[in-house]
């Protein structure tokens, strides 16, 4: 899995390295995943087409519809050479999440890429998950028709409907958007994704709640600006860096080769279990 986003220190040329040092490894399918769907349709074309030219396994595209742009995407990568298109029953599609998998059936359907499915087969289920998403309404996201802007601050679906639930009664959701790129930044441009969507949106939050950037820093950014979550794609800001780490040294090395060999300990340990 390829986190897709957009940074100064992301390029096609780094997201086709990612994938041949996957595929170097054993991954037998690489997965790009924009999970603020955030990416335009060229970027993403080129970017699909130049990983298919450069590793010998199927290659999957994930976005988002946040921005509006990703039924446009999916087409181009479609066309660009993707395997593999992630989309959702269409009771469960758009807004924040990905496109609705009948109309890319539809759209496909006659095309050198037909799908060879039949969306009229989709009906009883589209249909039953309609009603349970009306009973779940509650724990939606509140955002309606497309946020564009996404393309700037990269906040994606999940980690919206969670910091909006957070700030909504503090008024303080659209001095987030602002934040959550600055820290973004300093933390040298990680992917908003799992688990960094989560270091990110915590830590803007903190700073906008509190009036004062990283007054208060949550262990897992700590740890993060430590090396302890692997290496940075850019470099992090030196600021943060010194109120973080002081005098001390980034690890350089594989994070869980610092953690000790306990398989023959607990193997030992549970010798006399039956």
């Amino acid at each position: 899995n390829i986190q897709f986003t957009s940074s100064p220190v992301h390029t096609v040329e780094s997201f086709v390295q990612t994938a041949r040092d996957y595929v170097d490894i054993g991954a037998t399918a690489v997965h790009l995943e924009d999970m603020g769907g955030m990416i335009d349709p060229t970027t993403a074309a080129k970017t699909v087409a130049a990983v298919k030219a450069a590793v010998d396994v199927p290659v999957h595209y994930h976005s988002h519809c946040t921005g509006g742009m990703t039924e446009i995407t999916y087409w181009e990568v479609v066309r660009a050479g993707a395997d593999v298109i992630d989309v959702d029953c269409s009771a469960l599609a758009l807004g924040t999440s990905h496109p609705a998998a009948e109309s890319m059936i539809a759209v496909l359907k006659g095309t050198p890429r037909d799908t060879g499915l039949d969306y009229a087969k989709l009906a009883l289920i589209t249909a039953y998950l309609k009603e349970v998403r009306a009973k779940y309404a509650q724990f939606e996201s509140k955002l309606k028709g497309v946020d564009i802007n996404v393309v700037r601050h990269q906040i994606p679906g999940g980690m919206r409907s969670n910091l909006e639930s957070q700030l909504a009664a503090m008024n303080a959701s659209s001095r987030l958007e602002e934040e959550v790129p600055r820290v973004r930044a300093d933390l040298g441009y990680p992917p908003l994704g799992t688990p960094f969507s989560q270091m990110c949106g915590a830590q803007a939050s903190m700073n906008v709640l509190t009036g004062e950037r990283y007054k208060a820093i949550p262990k897992e950014v700590v740890a993060y600006v430590k090396g302890q979550y692997g290496r940075a794609p850019g470099p992090i800001s030196e600021t943060l860096k010194q109120k973080i780490l002081g005098d001390e040294q980034p690890i350089t090395c594989r994070p869980a080769d610092l953690i000790q060999p306990g398989y023959e300990r607990i193997k030992a340990e549970c010798a006399d279990v039956a």
